[in-house]
């Protein structure tokens, strides 16, 4: 535990990545020393610049292997784990990687341990990825029972792989949108940043706590593409995909490079709204960010001739 008057450390796994970087940002930002716990430490090096002398140190750690991550939560704090995937292992990663890296903060005397799963997270779910996440929940709250858990929808924001797909694919004349009815509500990726790290540090409030983190804007995946589109200066041909032909697009999901897994292509079948609406971040003091406050930002790229080319009127 940190001494009287020594800034708290916060180990972050998966802290180079694009919600990690945000967090870390947070973190720094409220004077936490931040060790970075990836499995290559080279992904966080462009952390540095963010802190002062000291405050930002990587290691290399795996939640597969138990030692890796002993080692880099000693001596910490507080714990956020961030990892997650949609690909290999899932039981490994999602349940056991998590329920390791909660008992090793239990181990160590962290005062915080803050889990990020996601709405939808059942360990009943019929995808791999939300059953996964629902028992790495429960995995997570049986190690450290004073864990706060973090479900947000879906992450937008400048390096995402989200509303940027949208906009390279609005290049092409015609627009597919799978799934087009289903309903998302888009959060920005710096608020869930900031609200994580509140939770890693003040446990007091937070800890032992559920929160599902959205956006202030309920859309359909026809109106997020739309938007997207609109903001990115495209005019392609908005198509909706059939339910029979996405179904049939996601049995292919194992080649290399294929748009959609048959696990995506279940999760999509459930909206993904938070439970109480944009409420969760209310508890964090955070007035949730509209996708069109900020996404002209780094979609105005894909403009012809730009970001900074002339927007059309309506």
């Amino acid at each position: 535990m940190a001494k009287l008057g020594t800034p708290p450390l916060v180990t972050v796994f998966g802290g180079g990545g694009f919600i990690g970087r945000y967090v870390c940002e947070a973190l720094l930002k409220a004077g936490a020393r931040v060790r970075v716990a990836e499995r290559d430490p080279r992904k966080a090096f462009f952390l540095q610049p963010l802190g002062g002398v000291g405050q930002v140190s990587a290691v290399a750690a795996d939640l597969t292997r138990p030692a890796s991550v002993d080692l880099a939560v000693e001596n910490a704090d507080a714990v956020i784990n961030l990892v997650g995937t949609f690909r290999g292992d899932l039981d490994q990663v999602h349940v056991e990687g998590a329920k390791r890296a909660a008992a090793a903060a239990k181990a160590v005397g962290a005062s915080a341990f803050v889990h990020v799963s996601a709405i939808g997270a059942d360990p009943d779910s019929q995808s791999d990825y939300g059953r996964t996440k629902g028992l790495g929940e429960n995995a997570v709250r049986k190690a450290f029972p004073r864990a706060t858990l973090i479900r947000p929808s879906t992450v937008f924001g400048a390096e995402d792989d989200f509303t940027n797909r949208f906009a390279r694919m609005a290049q092409w004349p015609f627009l597919p949108v799978i799934a087009p009815n289903t309903r998302f509500q888009p959060v920005y990726v710096r608020d869930l940043g900031r609200a994580i790290a509140a939770a890693a540090l003040d446990p007091k409030v937070h800890g032992g706590k559920t929160y599902e983190l959205a956006g202030p804007a309920i859309m359909t995946m026809r109106q997020l593409n739309e938007t997207v589109v609109q903001m990115a200066g495209q005019h392609p041909d908005i198509v909706d995909v059939p339910d029979f032909l996405g179904g049939a697009i996601a049995l292919f999901g194992f080649l290399p490079g294929a748009p959609l897994t048959r696990d995506q292509w279940i999760m999509l079948q459930k909206d993904n709204v938070a439970d109480g609406g944009a409420t969760g971040f209310k508890a964090f003091g955070i007035i949730p960010t509209p996708l069109d406050a900020v996404a002209p930002e780094w979609l105005g790229r894909y403009r012809t001739g730009g970001r900074f080319a002339p927007r059309a009127t309506a």
